[in-house]
């Protein structure tokens, strides 16, 4: 086999034993000609041509077919593809010919240099994580499917590890997770959520340990939901558009009225995305977010946690009436609602969901100081 030209991220020793295996030898090289940048707008870098660059790498000898096609599968998840090259090996080396991963024509295009230590600081754990979950999926999907699928394999990495942060145990027990045995893991399903079922035993209040039992477990993301609201008129948008959820129990009218919500990007924090959902669904420019609480929707099987905001904006009349991406294939219809209104939702039932809930009776806490601060 040929030898590969390693760059960027798989410099990074850690994510290397990751992708390879442990043990894989290489040996440091540069690609003459060549520069590494951050693919504008991602968390991972590119390669592209540079006359007098010098890009930085490793030179993988000889892969063996099984750690080819570990790497085929890990870079063709980020659509990156085989192309030759001539590399020099160290320090005054000599030239060789060798393959590196080029992205594909009309590929995410290159931003500023690539910096590896910053990339370590501030996407090291996180695509380590990733990295992790794609290469478990070697075997059963193709290197298209992970390229589709990596999105949110990078963002349920990033909910790990903003649990990983936790939040006080004054009133529960703080009793941590290693303590729990997991015996067994058996994945279900990936698509856009993973599905999990595990045996486990976890210590119980009379401190002895449970029997063995078998839990079923939706793996999701962390989200943001924003009630965008308007001091001065005193007026709330609510975003309406079909749900699974509802369809799925028997619901006869399966279109719900929610806050503004969406999935938190890997790399994103909250405020960044409840943010980017507004002006995405809605159009909308907040001037200021109010926290109401993060909080898991469904405890008793899925991971999926919410952000709640109420967002700070003006709401006139002319607001558009159709929202949401056709790319995300959103079908949104917006509602301004008056405050009285809003609160009607309460009353009639309307109101079905418990961020909508929770954003309402929160705004009705609230909606004098936020009207005397307008």
């Amino acid at each position: 086999m040929q030898d590969v030209f390693l760059y960027g991220t798989l410099r990074d020793a850690e994510l290397r034993d990751i992708v390879l295996g442990e043990g894989a030898e290489t040996r440091m090289a540069v690609l003459p000609d060549h520069a590494v940048a951050w693919a504008e707008g991602q968390m991972y870098p590119t390669i592209s041509a540079k006359d007098g660059a010098e890009a930085p790498g490793l030179l993988l000898t000889a892969p063996s077919a099984a750690l080819l096609e570990r790497l085929d599968f890990y870079e063709g998840g980020f659509g990156y593809d085989l192309a030759p090259v001539t590399v020099r090996e160290g320090e005054g080396g000599g030239e060789r010919a060798a393959r590196v991963y080029f992205p594909r024509p009309g590929a995410v295009p290159p931003g500023a240099p690539f910096d590896l230590e910053e990339w370590q600081r501030r996407f090291g754990a996180l695509s380590r994580l990733a990295a992790r979950e794609a290469m478990g999926y070697l075997g059963r999907m193709d290197a298209s499917t992970l390229a589709a699928r990596m999105p949110m394999i990078r963002a349920r990495a990033s909910a790990r590890l903003s649990a990983a942060q936790g939040v006080p145990a004054d009133v529960r027990t703080d009793t941590g997770a290693e303590r729990i045995e997991t015996l067994e893991t058996e994945v279900n399903h990936i698509g856009f959520y993973r599905f999990e079922t595990r045996c486990l035993r976890h210590p119980t209040f009379s401190g002895r340990m449970s029997e063995t039992v078998r839990r079923e477990m939706m793996i999701a993301t962390d989200a943001a939901m924003v009630l965008p609201y308007d001091p001065v008129r005193d007026r709330i948008l609510l975003v309406e558009q079909f749900r699974m959820g509802p369809f799925g129990r028997g619901d006869p009218r399966p279109w719900m009225l929610e806050p503004v919500a969406g999935r938190i990007d890997a790399g994103e924090t909250p405020e960044e995305a409840a943010r980017r959902e507004c002006e995405e669904e809605a159009g909308l420019t907040l001037s200021r977010l109010e926290p109401i609480a993060s909080y898991y929707c469904t405890p008793g099987y899925s991971t999926e946690y919410f952000h709640n905001f109420v967002g700070i904006a003006d709401l006139p009349d002319d607001l558009p009436r159709l929202g949401g991406l056709d790319s995300e294939a959103e079908d949104i219809r917006l509602h301004l609602l008056d405050f009285e209104a809003g609160m009607r939702l309460i009353e009639t039932g309307e109101a079905d969901n418990g961020p909508l809930l929770l954003s309402l009776l929160w705004l009705a806490r609230e909606r004098a100081r936020l009207r005397r601060a307008a």
